[in-house]
């Protein structure tokens, strides 16, 4: 069940009115129906795997407890490494085995072993490494003491596997979330307009702009070979805006619905294609994974407070492990890699930190730097996403070489029959819009909102994409 599906259009009326008309006597009755909910949604998928998620709530909650009622370091130790183990054993089992056995199969032919790997006919479990990463932040919070353990099964539950960040995030926290699912809600209509409000956005940015440039982005992806270097370059910059569109479309439609119930979760983006340099960019590019690994490996690693060497190794894992956690594939790995060795010299030179400030323009010499800076961080971040989007590092690799060796800058008529300025305009517009609100959560509230609500559904509704359904991107993490 997509949230740009007939089906969730559907179903979200259908919760909201049970939500705060039938089942709003008491906090418990809310998170009830809210579990119910959101095991509903997530066996619209497959329902198989909804006894691996009850499964893993159940995990964490028990080890949570015995954690805490431990009387000995021993017995805490134990308690902990289950749940660690066992969390990261799923993991590795459904996203993982099949690559580490075929990669290793691939070094002994190479090294002239004649070798078949055993692989596992299984698919991935939508959402795990989301609803994982919440489950092993929450036992290694009350390990180290941070928070205690909840006792209340319905209530964790709903921390786990609330519907609108349970396949694709945010990464949420306990110390965030629990708090407010351990109190009765009561309906705000200010809140619950920003959700619709957030909702309309993240739609405009999945189905108007992801959508729309996927169509581009695959025509010059697929053919990459016959494709001159104009075309090469705007595949890289629509395969950008897809990514950013998708996921943060996904990630504005989570936190709108989430408004809807009285729930806020924790936020995903900040336009990021508005960043300085490559650290300010990881600060607003997936904020909830991007502070879940500094928070729970980088600190822990040492963070940058060691010697060079220290900080070179803790930077290249944090960047790779991040690419690994993506998918199970060498491109993801070195997408990783590469955006490790653009934030390595910001580190090294203590420059990291250096654009936490708003962005503000004015006519002189600095708003010319400071462009120059966000238009050069985004040409690094798509030669980097070339590699994210590649099948394989070959593939990723003669691709900007052919950006370098066509020097043909000529519009071509792409297979979608369409020509690529037809589309520029589009993002351009986009761009603007993002830029005049950078500084709110999303553009549609404020002065003359009803206006601009009303040209954000016309948008939908007049340059969606609907005749190839898309799911979106980061449901296959």
């Amino acid at each position: 069940m997509f949230f740009n599906s007939l089906a969730f259009a559907i179903f979200l009326p259908i919760v909201f009115f049970l939500y705060w008309f039938v089942f709003n006597k008491t906090k418990s009755s809310q998170n009830a129906l809210l579990i119910a909910a959101s095991y509903y949604f997530y066996s619209c998928w497959d329902w198989r795997f909804l006894f691996l998620l009850v499964f893993s709530t159940f995990l964490d909650y028990y080890t949570g407890i015995q954690i805490e009622k431990g009387k000995s370091e021993k017995s805490k130790n134990f308690w902990f490494w289950l749940s660690i183990l066992v969390n990261l054993g799923f993991l590795g089992i459904f996203k993982y085995y099949n690559f580490f056995a075929a990669s290793f199969s691939d070094l002994l032919n190479t090294a002239g072993i004649k070798a078949s790997p055993i692989l596992l006919n299984v698919i991935l479990p939508v959402g795990i490494s989301f609803y994982t990463f919440h489950g092993l932040s929450y036992v290694i919070d009350i390990y180290y003491k941070r928070i205690k353990a909840e006792y209340n099964f319905i209530d964790y539950s709903l921390f786990v596997s609330y519907f609108p960040l349970l396949v694709a995030g945010p990464i949420e926290r306990a110390t965030h979330l629990l708090p407010q699912v351990k109190v009765k809600r009561e309906f705000d209509f200010q809140k619950a307009k920003e959700g619709v409000f957030q909702i309309i956005w993240g739609l405009v940015k999945k189905v108007v702009i992801a959508d729309t440039c996927a169509t581009y982005a695959n025509a010059i992806f697929d053919h990459y070979t016959t494709m001159n270097s104009l075309s090469l370059i705007l595949g890289a910059v629509y395969f950008a805006f897809q990514i950013y569109g998708d996921f943060s479309g996904y990630s504005d439609i989570a936190l709108g619905v989430s408004k809807l119930f009285g729930l806020d979760l924790l936020r995903n983006f900040n336009y990021p294609y508005f960043s300085r340099d490559i650290a300010e960019f990881w600060r607003r590019w997936h904020i909830s994974l991007s502070s879940w690994f500094r928070d729970y490996l980088y600190i822990p690693l040492g963070g940058s407070k060691g010697g060079i060497w220290m900080k070179i190794r803790n930077t290249f894992i944090i960047f790779i492990v991040s690419g690994f956690w993506h998918g199970a594939n060498w491109t993801y790995i070195v997408w990783g890699f590469i955006n490790a060795v653009y934030f390595l010299p910001l580190l090294l030179s203590n420059s990291n930190r250096n654009n936490m400030d708003t962005i503000q323009l004015q006519f002189n010499f600095n708003s010319v730097k400071v462009l120059s800076s966000i238009f050069s961080t985004f040409l690094l971040t798509c030669m980097a996403w070339v590699f994210f989007r590649a099948k394989t590092i070959t593939d990723a690799i003669l691709y900007l070489k052919r950006i370098i060796t066509s020097k043909d800058f000529g519009f071509q008529y792409l297979d979608n029959e369409r020509y690529s300025y037809e589309l520029l305009l589009m993002i351009a517009v986009f761009v603007l819009v993002e830029w005049n609100n950078r500084d709110k959560i999303e553009p549609i509230s404020g002065k003359k909102s009803m206006l601009k609500l009303a040209l954000a559904i016309a948008a939908i509704l007049a340059f969606g994409t609907y005749s190839d359904y898309k799911e979106f991107i980061y449901f296959q993490f």
